[in-house]
């Protein structure tokens, strides 16, 4: 924009169609101009480009079309099928989906709007792209007036009037952006700081100008400028980052910069241009969702232990181990569903819910809270043969089980002594899932195999009846010996996959 504003700006307002078609993501994008040979009685488009191309120097009515509309509210506005209300819209193929105006004025009149429109449902503009648009009207409000200026120039001063209008077009451009826009010597001397710069970093531009750009980076960034200049000096192209600047109250802003040489008329690299970019919005919401998300897996750590309370209220209440599974399984619905958010690939890109969780994803996740503190891989338990994929419906109680026997073990068998270590092994054949659990290192002295208790009593319960499978329970010298056989249609969905 800035090199047609300079060599060619009779071009300027194709130019800005094309960057705004670009950066929107559009199909098709224009400008609408009110001009004084109709006396402003129709919006003239005298810049498009996109699939609507083809349709450069039509227009819509003043008093009757979405450009009036926005200059009329004096908004930006979207539009959606704007055919339905505006009837010569017809006429234009293809139809608008969506569409974004965004009204600009020339010495604080409005004379059109900035446009961009997409031509069917796989776009949809959003306030990113009305920032960018809305930046864009500010640079077409300059462009067009500069343009008016250029075209009264006096011929016997050609060569000093057009000096002054690229500075002064370039001055309508820094001015009118919402980013820093600051230049420096390859010293590090500020020599140019517009209005954002001092809103962004409180400087005024007397305070700013002949001072070390170093002012603006703490201590332990200041190897960033260092190597800037480096690459200035070489010629190398500086790419876009994001970085921490200082305010003058000394505190911390986050910015996006950009960096471009400035060269002399001979060529020569003299000094560089920084766009300085306030994200402190945008990383302000990534780390409220950081602090929500560890939070959560804090939360959904302890959600075994939590589930082990329910167990013990639930075995208070009931009149039977049937009436208690039931209304361990209503408790644990919602708790099986959090622990599904916290845990990384059991939520999908969109932010739903997957309807299935991995027969070794849930076995690590019960044993979490006996992992070792010293590492994020669970040390007392060993796990081997194939995965399967649990359906929704079948994974609270598949959970259930799995956790009263990790809690029995930590409570009583192996899991109580510090080196005893739980081996699962999983099988599959056409019908049945064969699980084994093993445990080395228990007591000396093995309880009762008849001897279920509270708990071995829950977990034969849903086996038996809510899965129809079988459960072997013995023990061996090394410790208890469990063999627990489900028939693969109580585990999985029409659809549910193995590994």
């Amino acid at each position: 924009m800035a090199e047609t504003l300079a060599s060619a700006p009779e071009h300027i307002l194709q130019t800005l169609a094309e960057v705004a078609l670009r950066l929107c993501g559009a199909y098709s994008a224009g400008l609408s101009l009110l001009e004084d040979a109709d006396e402003h009685r129709r919006f003239h488009w005298r810049a498009i480009t996109g699939r609507w191309s083809e349709l450069v120097g039509g227009g819509t009515p003043r008093d009757f079309g979405p450009c009036g509309t926005v200059l009329d509210l004096n908004e930006p506005l979207l539009f959606s099928h704007p055919e339905r209300d505006f009837p010569y819209f017809d006429e234009a193929t293809p139809k608008v989906e969506d569409s974004l105006l965004v009204p600009f004025y020339v010495g604080g009149k409005a004379l059109g709007t900035i446009w961009v429109v997409a031509h069917d449902e796989t776009k949809r503009f959003d306030a990113e792209d009305l920032r960018v648009m809305t930046n864009l009207s500010k640079f077409a409000s300059a462009a067009y007036q500069t343009q008016l200026s250029a075209n009264v120039r006096d011929a016997a001063n050609e060569g000093l009037q057009k000096a002054a209008t690229i500075e002064q077009r370039f001055g309508f451009i820094v001015e009118s952006s919402d980013d820093a826009i600051i230049s420096k010597t390859l010293e590090g001397i500020i020599t140019s700081w517009n209005k954002s710069a001092e809103r962004i970093f409180g400087y005024s531009a007397e305070e700013a100008l002949g001072q070390p750009i170093t002012m603006l980076i703490p201590q332990d960034r200041i190897d960033e400028e260092t190597r800037i200049i480096e690459s200035l000096r070489r010629g190398e192209r500086v790419a876009p980052f994001d970085t921490i600047r200082l305010r003058k109250d000394g505190t911390q802003v986050h910015v996006s910069v950009t960096i471009s040489p400035v060269r002399d008329i001979d060529g020569r690299i003299v000094g560089a241009s920084k766009i300085a970019r306030d994200i402190s919005q945008r990383i302000l919401a990534q780390e409220q969702q950081s602090l929500l998300m560890r939070e959560m897996r804090h939360r959904v750590s302890n959600l075994f232990l939590v589930t082990n309370a329910i167990v013990s209220l639930s075995a208070r209440s009931a009149n039977s181990p049937a009436e208690m599974a039931r209304s361990i399984q209503n408790r644990l619905s919602s708790l099986t569903r959090a622990h599904a958010l916290a845990r990384p690939g059991l939520v999908d890109s969109a932010g739903r819910f997957q309807l299935e969780t991995s027969l070794r994803g849930l076995i690590a996740s019960i044993f979490e809270p006996y992992a070792d503190d010293q590492s994020e891989v669970p040390a007392r338990f060993i796990l081997a043969g194939p995965d399967l994929q649990i359906s929704e419906q079948s994974v609270t109680n598949l959970a259930l089980v799995l956790h009263e026997l990790a809690t029995n073990s930590a409570k009583y068998g192996a899991m109580s002594n510090a080196g005893g270590v739980v081996h699962i092994s999983s099988s599959l054949d056409d019908e049945n899932l064969s699980l084994i659990w093993k445990e080395e290192g228990g007591p000396e002295v093995p309880g009762d195999p008849e001897d279920e208790g509270f708990g071995g009593a829950l977990t034969r319960q849903v086996i038996l009846n809510q899965f129809n499978g079988k459960l072997e329970r013995d023990w061996e010298l090394s410790g208890l010996r469990l063999r627990i056989e489900i028939p693969l249609s109580r585990l999985i969905s029409p659809s549910g996959k193995r590994q």
